[in-house]
């Protein structure tokens, strides 16, 4: 029985409105996913998770649910899904949905009752409270979208009710037993289909503290919980989420996800934005009975500087309970692209960093080509939640932009006489996978070779993993290991050359003997040949490379064709 197949995977995001459009609507649909499965297979993924495709009324583009068992038409329907699902399982890769706990729409059947009156037999499916003693809000919370209140009045029944996001999506009342309940049927609707899990949102948002008291002021300038909005916080949200009784809900999740069998577990992973990592950690659960994997999103917070990314692996290495696997993950909807953070070239840098590190690597659509954030002027802007804060330039549209197939006028995703939902990002002729299949070094090419090189060697893709101390200022190393099987990365985080001498090897003891005396390099973000390094060794400005004994560097990258070779342009 496969339980532990995600301890290996890697993980490949989709937002099904920029994958692939079938319908020639310029929106990407479910059944322009199933056609583009084969790019997955040829890229060396193992599973992929589809960003919300529900009913809805779009006003969050998807996260505000107004029917969990439905799909949207603008994406199919449900036997599109199906079809989905079966072409993807038939081609061996595992597929997460999203699961929307937090809140649902204002057009959600629940909340349209609950809306009725005090007396709905519903009304306590939501947080509803009557307004402070002195008028206004029950309490300073303030939403996570825009910073306004996190409360809306209704007129009707002079009560507020509650939403940390946007008016439009209020907040579930998890406390009621029947909510509970209702939302696990609804895990259920998804696992009776046949999907592989679920990547859970906000999941640190559900449990509220029962006393809704007051959140303290943020210091001056203190970052944004959601840092991709690029908002300064003006309270710490310590009482919106994250309240102790959470973990309870994840552990009555697991144990409904482990209720079903069939050869392979049903997996949830969740969307939890904390940095504190011992609290972070707290959410696999003491027995590792709650998240199989909270989200990691250290990269996208970290400074890119070797000496803060080495300390980030190892506090949470050291956050984590025994047993207990990691994650990484560099971009998503919601973060600007890794190209746009960081340059083309340390992109790859990037990549090699997210598939070589212990643990599993979540990778987002269009990073395997090395995309950039769109362009995307105020009069095409589409994020609903970004107009709600008009001229702060805080929307999420240029990290969502469609993705690019073939040299054609839109690129491949929609018909060529159609209008895409989002402006493209780059110019197909260069940055469509059709493209970058035909140019040796290219992202797409460098991707696929660290992907089959993860899966080649036992030692990337289950082993363990030790930090190296004394290196050069700039240079993130470590060494993964498993069995009698073991593999050097060093990575250049700097566009200048760094010399690095074996001696940053020396203290590794019981590594001498996995190690040997001669390594071999068998991918490279440039152009380095492959073969036998030397030492000392000259790292290039912005190279990363994975060095191993000769006897398992035959064959190991790219069906025997040794290191990779950088295209000029990086991408």
């Amino acid at each position: 029985m496969d339980t532990d197949w995600w301890r290996t995977a890697v993980i490949y995001q989709i937002y099904p409105r920029s994958f692939a459009d079938s319908g020639g609507d310029g929106i990407g649909d479910l059944a322009g996913i199933t056609g583009r499965l084969d790019h997955l297979v040829d890229l060396g993924v193992d599973a992929v998770w589809i960003s919300p495709f529900y009913r809805s009324p779009m006003r969050d583009f998807g996260y505000d649910v107004s029917d969990h068992r439905a799909v949207d038409p603008l994406f199919g329907d449900l036997d599109d899904f199906r079809r989905l699902l079966g072409e993807a399982h038939r081609r061996g890769l595992r597929v997460l949905v999203d699961l929307v706990p937090n809140h649902t729409s204002s057009d959600h059947p629940w909340f349209q009752e609950s809306a009725e009156g005090r007396d709905s037999a519903r009304r306590d499916w939501y947080v509803w409270r009557d307004p402070a003693p002195g008028g206004g809000p029950p309490n300073n919370w303030l939403s996570v979208f825009g910073g306004g209140p996190a409360w809306t009045f209704d007129e009707r029944s002079g009560q507020y009710y509650l939403h940390s996001f946007l008016p439009s999506m209020p907040d579930l009342n998890w406390r009621n037993p029947a909510v509970e309940q209702a939302m696990f049927d609804v895990v259920r609707f998804w696992l009776d289909l046949g999907v592989d899990g679920f990547r859970v949102d906000c999941a640190h948002f559900v449990m509220k503290d029962p006393l809704l008291r007051d959140n303290p002021p943020a210091a001056q300038g203190a970052q944004a919980m959601h840092r991709p909005y690029g908002a300064y916080d003006e309270q710490v949200h310590v009482h919106d989420k994250g309240h102790a009784d959470v973990h309870a809900v994840y552990r009555r999740l697991r144990a409904l996800l482990d209720s079903y069998t069939g050869g392979s577990s049903r997996i949830a992973i969740g969307e939890v934005h904390v940095f504190d990592w011992e609290e972070w950690a707290g959410y696999y659960g003491a027995e590792l009975d709650e998240l199989h994997i909270p989200f990691n999103f250290g990269l996208l917070r970290a400074k890119w500087d070797a000496a803060e990314v080495t300390e980030l692996v190892r506090a949470v290495e050291q956050a984590l309970p025994p047993g207990a696997w990691p994650n990484w993950v560099v971009g998503n909807h919601d973060e600007p692209r890794v190209a746009s953070r960081l340059g083309a070239a340390q992109a790859r840098v990037a990549m090699l960093l997210t598939l070589t590190l212990r643990g599993t690597p979540t990778l987002y659509y269009g990073d395997e080509l090395g995309l950039p954030d769109a362009h995307v002027p105020p009069h095409l802007a589409q994020d609903p939640w970004a107009r709600t804060a008009a001229g702060l330039g805080l929307g999420r549209d240029p990290q969502r932009s469609p993705m690019l197939w073939h040299n054609a006028p839109n690129a491949g995703f929609t018909a060529d006489t159609a209008t895409p939902w989002l402006p493209l990002a780059a110019d197909p002729a260069t940055h469509s996978v059709a493209a970058q299949w035909e140019r040796p070094g290219s992202m797409l090419l460098f991707t696929r070779s660290a992907l089959h090189l993860r899966r080649s060697l036992p030692a990337l893709h289950r082993g363990d993993q030790r930090l190296l101390d004394a290196l050069p200022d700039g240079v993130v190393g470590y060494v993964r290991y498993a069995g009698r099987t073991a593999a050097l990365v060093l990575l250049n985080l700097t566009g200048s050359e760094i010399r690095v001498s074996r001696k940053v090897l020396d203290g590794l003891r019981g590594f001498e003997e996995l190690l040997g005396h001669v390594l071999h390099t068998v991918l490279s973000t440039v152009d380095r040949p492959a073969g036998r390094v030397e030492w000392p060794l000259l790292l290039r400005g912005n190279e990363g490379l994975v060095l191993v004994p000769p006897a398992a560097a035959d064959g190991s990258a790219t069906g025997g064709s040794g290191a990779v070779e950088a295209a000029e342009d990086g991408g």
